[in-house]
């Protein structure tokens, strides 16, 4: 998979993505990540990008010129998406939509915004990581990339581990243990160490409904809970509750 990023600060992603599995997965040819700087595409000597709004305010708004010359130059995939907070949110779902693609690109926002014509005319849509204003568009960059990476095959060494985890199937995933078995008074589960697989499907399964339902309920109105789902749960009553 190739992944375009287009940022004025290269150097804030490049220790990132270098690191961990990212990093392993590109020196491995897994995964083909492009960070390009767009203020090698302007063309004044102070290497601007940005400039006062029409129409007044404050802030300054990143230029057209550059950030068209830097991605017409590359020629990335696409989909091409600005790092916006007025984009479609971000999630599991946006995630795997990314990673069965041949890649795709992110433009990183910085100042008050991008000019609206590089979202209307050279982009594809925007995407945000939550209700949440950031200083630049790269550390949701840098999210985007991690949640699509570790989808690709190849990237991660077991890969039952990004289908069996929070939000794969619309619930939060069920806790977690290893060793010791017990620990400063406090046992895992003793299910979990029964041999029994079919009643630990059973258990975690209950455990992410019940976690899912406690926490985050909303995902219940997105994704009903099943007949299998219930079942488990009345078998495996939720622990945290009184």
């Amino acid at each position: 998979m190739r992944i375009d990023v287009f940022t004025i600060f290269p150097e804030y992603l490049a220790a990132p993505l270098d690191a961990s599995l990212i990093g392993k997965a590109r020196a491995a040819a897994v995964l083909d990540v492009r960070v390009h700087d767009v203020r090698d595409h302007t063309t004044d000597k102070h290497r601007s990008v940005d400039d006062v709004p029409f129409g007044g305010g404050a802030g300054m708004v990143m230029t057209p010129e550059p950030l068209f010359a830097a991605v017409e130059a590359a020629d990335p995939p696409r989909p091409i998406l600005v790092c916006s907070a007025a984009g479609r949110r971000f999630d599991q779902a946006m995630a795997q939509e990314l990673a069965v693609a041949d890649g795709f690109s992110l433009i990183c926002g910085r100042y008050e915004g991008i000019d609206q014509r590089v979202i209307d005319d050279l982009a594809d849509g925007e995407v945000s990581i939550g209700d949440v204003v950031l200083n630049g568009g790269e550390a949701a960059a840098l999210v985007i990339v991690d949640a699509v990476a570790r989808l690709v095959p190849g990237v991660m060494g077991n890969a039952v581990s990004g289908v069996d985890e929070s939000f794969s199937a619309g619930r939060l995933e069920y806790p977690q243990y290893t060793r010791p078995a017990s620990f400063r008074g406090y046992d895992v589960p003793e299910i979990l160490r029964s041999g029994d697989h079919g009643r630990i499907e059973r258990w975690r399964r209950a455990m992410a409904f019940h976690r899912t339902r406690a926490r985050r309920p909303d995902l219940l109105e997105t994704y009903p809970p099943t007949a299998e789902e219930l079942t488990a749960a009345a078998e495996f009553p939720d622990p945290e509750s009184p």
